[in-house]
């Protein structure tokens, strides 16, 4: 491009941050519902985004609500007391997608993305490793083949703020390639991976937005 050129890289990279960001808040953050079905769905993957390889259709996924009769169904069923919108299967539906549009936007290291994702302590968390591989010049590569399962694992209500444990047990590609594309950590096996991740949200706040504020390796 000339001295003159449009700056087209940049108007892309903003499209794809708005990209995920407006699909967040459409499948995890709408205080009256979910466009789609509770289950079964087929998950719908995010955009291209670099960084991060084209995956495969991925199968649906099992997703598993804990007994509305068990300690962790009773704080859900006070969580809808709060929000009458609130409802733990259109939840996990959305968590999911938010699971996709997070593991994609950190391999690619798409900042304003995750800011929108994240509490501001997690995605100081996530930020600072990206920092690290980009100072070390270094690319992390992602595919994520199928996510067999996504279960509520627990749930807790403090006032008005609620916060939800999600397990999920997918497939994944997941490596660090120097700059001439050598692994210098991880695999280019598929891996199945086991993730904890929290979602937290005030359930009388105008923002609809449910963020992720723990993310743990099982």
């Amino acid at each position: 491009m000339d001295g003159g050129g449009f700056p087209i890289d940049l108007i892309l990279f903003g499209m794809i941050a708005a990209f995920l960001v407006l699909r967040l808040r459409s499948i995890l953050g709408r205080r009256t519902g979910y466009e789609r079905p509770a289950a079964p769905i087929s998950a719908v993957p995010p955009g291209p985004v670099a960084g991060v390889r084209a995956e495969p259709s991925a199968p649906v996924s099992a997703r598993t609500l804990p007994d509305p009769a068990g300690a962790t169904g009773q704080v859900l069923l006070r969580m809808r007391g709060i929000d009458r919108g609130f409802d733990p299967a259109n939840f996990l539906n959305g968590a999911e997608g938010a699971f996709r549009l997070i593991v994609a936007a950190f391999a690619s290291g798409d900042r304003p993305a995750l800011h929108a994702l994240l509490s501001e302590d997690t995605y100081r968390s996530f930020e600072s490793v990206i920092a690290a591989r980009e100072a070390a010049n270094h690319k992390q590569v992602s595919e994520l083949r199928a996510i067999h399962a996504a279960t509520i694992e627990g749930a807790e209500l403090t006032g008005n703020v609620a916060r939800i444990a999600v397990r999920f047990v997918s497939d994944q590609i997941s490596m660090t390639e120097d700059a001439g594309g050598t692994p210098v950590a991880g695999t280019d096996a598929v891996t199945e991976l086991v993730d904890l991740w929290s979602f937290e949200r005030d359930l009388t706040s105008r923002d609809p937005a449910w963020r992720l504020v723990a993310a743990a390796s099982a």
